[in-house]
């Protein structure tokens, strides 16, 4: 079985008290379940063993400035982008948009898109083939 090439986001965040919290929610809820936290370092680890083990993680940059860049996460049903949608409004996401249909990428594309307190944007979506 093929692996994925995907093993992990380390992001850069302007201000730990600004988006911990917001990401103590998010990352949960798409997945990455077990928690860690350094001096340096927060993140969170999808199952698995080293070497498929993927992680997100983030870290201080005061001079960070969030781009046009976004990262999407895919999502095994339509109800998890609401359910999603619904955590983040929660947690603080900002610009969030859907969760919606959105036929211009695909007849089944179905996502929400935000960002988090920082600016950093983010997608979760569900789309059939």
């Amino acid at each position: 079985m093929p692996r994925s090439p995907f093993s992990h986001i380390d992001l850069r965040v302007r201000s730990f008290a600004e988006v911990t919290d917001f990401y103590r929610a998010f990352l949960p809820a798409i997945g990455f379940e077990k928690g860690w936290e350094s001096d340096d370092w927060k993140g969170y680890t999808a199952e698995g063993k080293l070497p498929e083990l993927t992680f997100f993680a983030f870290t201080e940059d005061a001079d960070h400035r969030a781009n046009t860049n976004r990262i999407a996460f895919w999502v095994a049903e339509q109800g998890e982008v609401d359910r999603v949608a619904a955590i983040v409004r929660e947690a603080g996401a900002i610009n969030l948009e859907g969760p919606s249909l959105n036929p211009e990428y695909s007849p089944t594309y179905y996502a929400v898109f935000f960002e988090d307190p920082n600016g950093n944007r983010f997608e979760v979506v569900h789309r059939e083939t």
